[in-house]
């Protein structure tokens, strides 16, 4: 029993390790949607319903006014706290119809940092692919929401 035990735990980790070598982290990214939208997107919670336990610092709720400033470009992006597995997210704009995104400070720094590179001229894609190369990572959501 011992020896088929440790077989299988053997052939487990080479199985592993095998998918790693040809398995390429880059190519693994989040939801989004690669055309600007056809129809009406869902809304972003706004005016009061940005209040109460999830609104109690206020980044949070310029996060939410930002992100609704730039909804079709959030359509257009790939949340990184990996909503789409666990929430079934389809892009970073579905974070922000609920409170989500207010309790998740990746999402509301990606959300700032799509609305800052908006009005710097950015395309989505253009911003997709600074997200995907991580830039949003250090920025600071108390002096983002001045």
């Amino acid at each position: 029993m011992k020896k088929r035990v440790l077989t299988v735990i053997g052939i487990a980790v080479f199985t592993l390790a095998a998918y790693a070598q040809w398995s390429n982290p880059a190519n693994d990214i989040p939801a989004y949607n690669a055309a600007p939208p056809k129809g009406a997107l869902p809304p972003i919670m706004a005016g009061k319903q940005l209040t109460g336990e999830y609104f109690s610092h206020p980044y949070q709720v310029k996060a939410y006014q930002m992100a609704a400033k730039v909804s079709p470009v959030l359509h257009q992006l790939p949340c990184y706290c990996r909503c789409d597995r666990s929430m079934g997210h389809n892009s970073l704009h579905s974070c922000f119809e609920g409170t989500h995104g207010a309790a998740c400070s990746t999402c509301m720094k990606e959300a700032a940092f799509a609305y800052q590179q908006t009005k710097l001229g950015k395309t989505p894609a253009q911003i997709r692919a600074a997200i995907e190369r991580g830039e949003w990572m250090n920025l600071d959501l108390e002096k983002a929401s001045l």
